[in-house]
């Protein structure tokens, strides 16, 4: 099938699940650490495309939990100087196959553009499990 390099944050249950998901697709994987690779601006900016500015965060980091990073509030060069000076705020995965680069793990995307197979599930499999956990404790309450 196809070359995939999988930047990934390691120990991360969501990219182990999505990583499954490619393998189990005949992909075939390069898995790097996203948290210690050298990223310039021009490489990273590579990956988000078209989004908005917002969605190439990591909603999960700790600083825009916060609330100390706002990624609404941002323009692109603010954005990656954040995000080189600290890789956690950047969104995972990021994937690179057959000369294109994206961001995040929508599987219906990610079929659409090398193929999961006809297993492609529809789940979320960005939001960490254990911040949705403790938001959905936190509404029983």
């Amino acid at each position: 099938m196809t070359s995939v390099i999988f930047y990934e944050k390691p120990g991360c249950a969501n990219n182990t699940r999505q990583k499954r998901l490619l393998q189990d697709a005949g992909h075939s994987l390069s898995v790097r650490n996203l948290l210690t690779e050298p990223w310039t601006a021009e490489r990273l900016l590579a990956f988000f495309g078209e989004r908005p500015v917002a969605e190439w965060f990591n909603k999960a980091a700790p600083r825009v939990k916060s609330g100390e990073v706002n990624p609404h509030g941002l323009d692109a060069g603010a954005a990656i100087a954040l995000m080189l000076a600290e890789p956690l705020l950047i969104r995972r995965p990021l994937m690179e196959a057959d000369g294109a680069r994206s961001v995040g793990f929508d599987p219906a995307d990610v079929d659409a553009w090398i193929g999961l197979g006809p297993k492609t599930p529809d789940v979320d499999l960005e939001t960490c499990r254990r911040e949705a956990a403790k938001a959905k404790a936190l509404a029983l309450d």
